[in-house]
């Protein structure tokens, strides 16, 4: 695949993430949070298996692997959507998907922090205006304590797992088929995400008994084209172009989460998202490389063109 198919796909991945923000906050309203997105991921674990067997992808994986796909899944799987489900249920989903879109920044920051990656002044200043777009977000949301949105701080712990997580699937995407990966990490996830749901939520399993034919559409297609299909394609995105460039196309997903919050729920926006949208849209064009990206890439043209 070249590399303009493949920033066409992390377009249309972007829109389907942004609208899964809306999809979620749809299902957590509707079952028990916990129980309901075990459910989704073993949904989407068998669609990604469908796909790979037919593609003749399958196989078992070294002990190796097994470890770093058990790890990832932690992180990638356990720790985001069960922060997220949790995190949309107490907050509004255009807060969450404005939070979610800090991925790309927390990426470099942990990058930084543990590959030792090395942050200039620009990196820096892309880092204090993201953080300060997150805290305009949620500072002003309600259901707080000392100001602070619980439901937002979860949304915020979700996106920092998933962050940890994409610094491991590089790591391992050097071996092992992205794709398949992603299959393996969903399945696993969705075990550890069931027992936790038997413990957190005894009745979960009776309010999946429940729901209409809309809020069942709306399950099938947050399990299988958001987080089935789109986890794929992005791990599989990260193995060929990087995790650093794959994030870039992060920016967009807040946006499309907006739209979507206004069309789909009725939210309305509020000037401190509007406020914190773009400190952070900034702040991650600066902080996870992006601009110093375009800079070098257009000096080379520059070069080449002298």
């Amino acid at each position: 695949m070249k590399k303009q198919q493949i920033y066409f796909v992390l377009f249309c991945i972007m829109i389907a993430w942004g609208f899964n923000v809306i999809m979620t906050k749809l299902l957590v309203a509707e079952f028990a949070p916990v129980t309901m997105t075990s459910f989704r991921i073993l949904t989407a674990a068998a669609s990604v298996f469908i796909v790979l067997f037919l593609l003749k992808k399958v196989r078992w994986l070294t002990k190796k692997e097994f470890l770093y796909v058990f790890i990832s899944a932690l992180f990638n799987v356990v720790g985001h959507h069960y922060f997220l489900s949790i995190g949309l249920s107490k907050t509004s989903a255009s807060n969450g998907g404005l939070i979610l879109g800090m991925g790309p920044l927390l990426t470099t920051i942990l990058a930084i922090l543990f590959l030792g990656s090395i942050i200039t002044v620009t990196r820096a200043l892309g880092i204090v205006l993201g953080l300060t777009g997150v805290a305009f977000i949620v500072l002003e949301g309600n259901g707080s304590i000392h100001g602070v949105s619980i439901g937002d701080l979860y949304v915020f712990f979700a996106i920092l797992s998933q962050a940890a997580s994409f610094i491991l699937i590089k790591k391992i995407s050097k071996t092992l088929d992205p794709r398949l990966m992603t299959g393996y990490m969903l399945l696993i996830g969705s075990v550890i995400l069931f027992a936790i749901s038997a413990f957190l939520e005894p009745n979960g399993l009776q309010t999946m008994t429940k729901g209409s034919p809309s809020i069942w559409a709306v399950f099938f297609t947050s399990a299988i084209v958001a987080t089935a299909l789109g986890h794929m394609l992005y791990n599989y995105a990260i193995g060929k172009v990087g995790a650093a460039e794959a994030s870039i196309f992060i920016n967009l997903n807040p946006f499309f989460a907006l739209i979507g919050a206004v069309l789909f729920l009725g939210e309305k926006i509020k000037m401190a998202q509007m406020i914190g949208f773009l400190f952070i849209l900034f702040g991650v064009i600066l902080g996870s490389g992006a601009f110093e990206e375009l800079k070098r890439h257009s000096k080379r043209k520059h070069q080449i063109g002298a």
